[in-house]
């Protein structure tokens, strides 16, 4: 199964595609993103030399997969998210910054959940309810010919409908 599209991060595109039946995002598009770089395949020889332990595993990371280019179908070095999230750690950018924080605040609630379950039960819960909310507040809005705007605080939205 491959099917292929663009997702939008910052303004700038990074071309994506399924694989296995998960999201595989082009390599070369996220570093470019992170870094600004105008050579990201230079920069990414550059951070695996600097980084041994991702070159090492940069077979288990980077898949060559067919994408769509100017030029016709093109295999390319893309990773899934797991993938990504390795790499990201390997980026000395500000921009990966937000990133790595958000890593390590999710794996320290797994690391909670698994010292304490019941956390992992209560985090579940509270998505839930707050899906089941958006859900509701979407379908309110589809009736009634409204408009949603959101605003995040603290990782749940506040909804105003206008």
């Amino acid at each position: 199964m491959t099917e292929t599209q663009l997702a939008v991060f910052r303004g700038k595109e990074i071309r994506k595609t399924i694989y296995n039946n998960e999201w595989w995002f082009v390599i070369a598009d996220i570093v470019s993103v992170l870094t600004e770089s105008v050579n990201p395949s230079g920069y990414i020889k550059d951070m695996r030399r600097r980084d041994e332990e991702l070159s090492k595993g940069w077979g288990q990371i980077a898949t060559p997969l067919s994408i769509q280019t100017e030029g016709g179908s093109q295999k390319i070095n893309c990773a899934n998210t797991k993938g990504i999230f390795r790499l990201i750690q390997s980026i000395p950018s500000p921009k990966a910054e937000p990133f790595k924080r958000w890593l390590a605040k999710v794996g320290y609630e797994r690391v909670q959940e698994i010292e304490d379950p019941e956390l992992a039960t209560k985090r579940t819960r509270v998505l839930y309810t707050a899906k089941s909310l958006l859900a509701s507040v979407v379908m309110w809005q589809v009736r009634h010919g409204k408009t949603l705007k959101r605003k995040s605080a603290k990782g749940l939205f506040r909804m105003k409908i206008t």
